[in-house]
């Protein structure tokens, strides 16, 4: 069981009543993993829903060339797995530990046994998925209509958002991420994304400091998103 007062934190629960969250909490369980250890492997029969404590994780998809392609990179209260809700079938993408992090995981079995004998959670569960497959549409729209420099730079503002520290001369995106890993997020090669953040850093618009990016201008950054 985990501390009751920090389900509040996950949009998931967050608006859920006392005696909901405290119903919850009693089938939740806690996993640490040390960076770059696997949390699950695309494929493996899927044991439940997860959460980010702490730490970060990224979520991966195997390309037949045995390329990965990042498909998100998740912080404190965000969810993953959650396609396997009332789901019984197996990972659709590996889940890896970017550091050192506390998962929780809340197991299909005991998350029915809870939902079976509370609608409110049930049908709370169905609109905050129905705001994810949303947003899910939105991002496969933008990948079809956006060029390589737009859609670098929604990446790198929604990174800002999520992982973003006020540092001297601007916003630091506090992930390790390789060029591979930032091109795997954006869709593109990794040839094309360093022209890219080349340009940026030309243009004075971000730095490159070893594995981290530093945002020097966010108003010009958001220019470049709405292009």
């Amino acid at each position: 069981m985990v501390e009751f007062e920090y389900l509040k934190h996950i949009p998931i629960f967050e608006e859920l009543a006392p005696a909901d969250l405290a119903a919850i909490s009693e089938v939740t369980i806690e996993r640490r993993y040390k960076k770059n250890m696997i949390i699950f492997m695309e494929g493996e029969p899927g044991e439940g829903f997860h959460y980010v404590k702490n730490g970060k994780v990224k979520i991966v998809k195997m390309a037949s060339d045995g390329r990965e392609h990042i498909i998100n990179i998740l912080g404190p209260g965000e969810v993953f797995a959650e396609v396997l809700l009332f789901n019984h079938g197996p990972y659709p993408a590996t889940a890896v530990a970017l550091e050192d992090s506390v998962i929780g995981i809340i197991k299909n079995m005991d998350l029915e046994n809870v939902v079976a004998e509370n609608s409110r959670i049930a049908l709370h569960i169905i609109r905050v998925m129905n705001k994810k497959l949303l947003h899910v549409q939105l991002k496969i729209k933008t990948l079809a209509l956006s060029d390589t420099l737009t859609r670098t730079a929604q990446i790198l503002i929604r990174l800002s958002h999520q992982y973003g520290r006020p540092v001297a001369g601007g916003i630091q995106i506090d992930v390790d991420m390789t060029r591979q890993d930032l091109a795997n997020l954006v869709g593109t090669t990794r040839e094309t994304v360093s022209r890219v953040l080349s340009s940026m850093k030309k243009d004075k618009v971000i730095d490159l400091v070893d594995q981290q990016i530093l945002i020097l201008d966010e108003k010009r950054l958001n220019r470049y998103r709405d292009m």
